[in-house]
C-alpha cells in the first residue's frame, strides 16, 4: 500500500528488512552462514548466493524498500 502525503510513514507495516550491516557478525537468512562477498551496494552469502543490501547503500537509496528473493527459492527439490 502506497503512503499517501497525509499519512505517518510507519516502519513497523513494513515488515522484515534484513540488510548486511558492516562491523557486525551477519548471519544468512537463506542459510544462516556468516562468509560473504561484499560489493559496492549489496553482500552475497559465499555458500548459498542469498544477496543481502547494505545498510549503508540502502539508506542512500530513495527507491522505496529492497524486496529480498533466496536464489534457490523456486526449488522444490530436497536432497536425501
Amino acid at each position: 500500500m502506497p503512503i499517501t502525503s497525509g499519512e505517518a510513514w510507519k516502519p513497523y507495516e513494513r515488515g522484515y528488512h534484513a540488510v548486511y550491516r558492516e562491523h557486525e557478525v551477519n548471519h544468512c537468512p537463506g542459510c544462516g552462514r556468516t562468509q560473504w562477498l561484499i560489493g559496492r551496494v549489496s553482500a552475497e552469502c559465499a555458500f548459498c548466493a542469498t544477496a543481502l543490501p547494505l545498510a549503508e547503500a540502502s539508506m542512500r537509496s530513495h527507491h522505496g524498500p529492497t524486496v529480498i528473493h533466496h536464489k534457490n527459492r523456486d526449488l522444490h527439490d530436497w536432497a536425501a
